[in-house]
């Protein structure tokens, strides 16, 4: 019965801290690979319309995005408040459309350059002229594939 007794004076032992490292490095690599990064920051309004008949992109690594909309409140004093197009992070004209997928499909591997989408993210009060202009300078730059970004409708 001695043993059970707390009289017995005795210590604590100290905390092992050897394996604390290996701990904290596992975590990080576990929020390094659960988290995702967003490659653009948009510098237009994009108010994505909605849809019924939806269809996901299969490999997202060969979408390229063009953003149309209005400025942002805080670049509507430098850029005004017409309707801009945007491509990665910079502002951009119609014609410069072909130089931008020029670049993104050489940037892609050689086999996948003809399965390349391009995705147009419209403001739904977008004038349709403007998407014609893009959708002319996709047809020039030999990119056929496009595709609308929309959201689901919600009856």
């Amino acid at each position: 019965m001695g043993k059970f007794t707390k009289a017995g004076g005795r210590e604590m032992p100290e905390l092992n801290t050897s394996s604390l490292p290996d701990l904290v490095f596992a975590f990080l690599f576990f929020i390094m690979m659960v988290t995702s990064m967003r490659e653009v920051t948009l510098k237009v309004q994009v108010r994505i319309p909605q849809a019924t008949e939806l269809q996901k992109l299969e490999k997202k690594s060969l979408v390229t995005f063009i953003y149309i909309g209005k400025p942002t409140p805080e670049l509507r004093t430098k850029m005004g408040s017409e309707t801009r197009l945007q491509l990665n992070d910079q502002f951009a004209e119609v014609p410069e459309i072909q130089d931008y997928i020029a670049r993104e499909k050489s940037s892609m591997k050689e086999e996948d350059q003809p399965f390349m989408t391009v995705s147009i993210k419209a403001d739904q009060d977008t004038k349709m002229g403007i998407i014609t202009d893009v959708k002319q300078a996709l047809r020039e730059a030999y990119a056929l594939k496009i595709s609308y970004s929309c959201s689901k409708r919600i009856d």
